[in-house]
């Protein structure tokens, strides 16, 4: 197949990267389709925005539900929190330029933390605040869960 890069890469995206690790390999830097290298280099960079977002609303909708419906704590929510820190971690370990970004991130978060709370739940929006009352700190700490924490709430824990 020997199409022009451009239509390689509407075509069939994957021999397209392809055909661009191997230009770049063999230094033919002049061969290669550098619009939309820069597109799919942005784009990366991108995903990983949204995956520190993605898995901060998933732990901060956790910790809402936590925090207001004490009554419904199960194994299954602390394992979720506990999962998506170590992910978080991981993630800006990899990644630390991101850490920055949280300031930006935290607050975007939040609404689909919300969002995850008040559909897995009988609770309206109005239940929440409007804006995120757990710090950075917080929420990334491992042994910090919003609220009282009950006799019961132990063994969920152990």
């Amino acid at each position: 197949m020997n199409l022009p890069l451009i239509d390689l890469y509407q075509t069939d995206f994957y021999a397209w990267t392809q055909t661009q690790v191997e230009l770049l390999r063999q230094r033919q830097l002049d061969c290669l389709d550098i619009e939309n290298l820069i597109e799919e280099i942005d784009s990366l960079g991108k995903q990983q925005q949204q995956e520190l977002i993605n898995r901060l609303g998933v732990l901060l909708g956790h910790l809402l539900k936590w925090e207001y419906q004490p009554s419904k704590r199960s194994r299954s929510w602390v394992a979720t929190i506990r999962e998506q820190r170590r992910k978080i971690d991981k993630l800006l370990q990899k990644n630390p330029s991101l850490k920055p970004y949280l300031e930006e991130a935290i607050p975007e978060a939040y609404l689909d933390g919300v969002d995850l709370a008040v559909g897995e739940t009988l609770m309206s929006y109005q239940t929440f605040p409007a804006c995120t009352p757990y710090t950075w700190e917080q929420i990334k700490n491992p042994d910090f869960l919003p609220g009282c924490l009950s006799e019961s709430d132990q063994d969920l824990l152990n």
